[in-house]
């Protein structure tokens, strides 16, 4: 934004700080009437033709546009990343638990990554671990879809989740 004297075009639209028009006013003259008042021109639309230019104090108005980008940027969900762990011989009760975290993960439109780690000789035993990512991919049909094949690093069992575009509702049973 151009301000005051940094504004060199002949003529300029001017809005008064209530934000009632003054009309079309040479720039000396809209320059004169923001210092009497105290306040700064600024320019607000330099591509309109004459270009648009406010009475305002600039530092107010700088700091109401960081204020409204920062609560912009605060009312925007990202793609949070939450991690699930379990073991591959987890009981039953522990495992739905894990599940519905998962569920309520998804319905926040967050990604998970469930990881089921390996220890000793459990990972000769790759099928316990493929038999619980098998019943996940089940429960989270209708909410989420995972991202490629689950995949082994080290020893862990790694898969990502990410929530589906279109959720789909359950139906009603009438």
């Amino acid at each position: 934004m151009r301000i005051n004297y940094q504004i060199r075009v002949p003529q300029v639209r001017l809005i008064d700080e209530d934000g009632s028009q003054l009309g079309v006013k040479p720039t000396n003259e809209a320059l004169k009437l923001a210092q009497e008042r105290d306040k700064d021109l600024v320019e607000i639309a330099p591509m309109a033709s004459p270009p648009v230019c406010k009475i305002v104090e600039y530092s107010k108005l700088k700091y109401e546009q960081a204020k409204k980008a920062k609560e912009a940027r605060k009312k925007q969900k990202g793609g949070h990343l939450k991690e699930v762990r379990m073991r591959p011989n987890i009981g039953e009760h522990d495992l739905d638990v894990k599940l519905k975290h998962i569920r309520e993960f998804l319905e926040e439109h967050d990604n998970v990554r469930v990881s089921i780690m390996y220890k000793g000789r459990e990972k000769t035993h790759n099928e316990l671990g493929l038999a619980i990512v098998d019943r996940i991919k089940n429960y989270i049909v209708d909410i989420g879809e995972m991202q490629g094949r689950p995949s082994m690093f080290g020893n862990r069992l790694i898969m990502n989740i990410m929530p589906s575009k279109i959720q789909k509702t359950p139906k009603s049973t009438n």
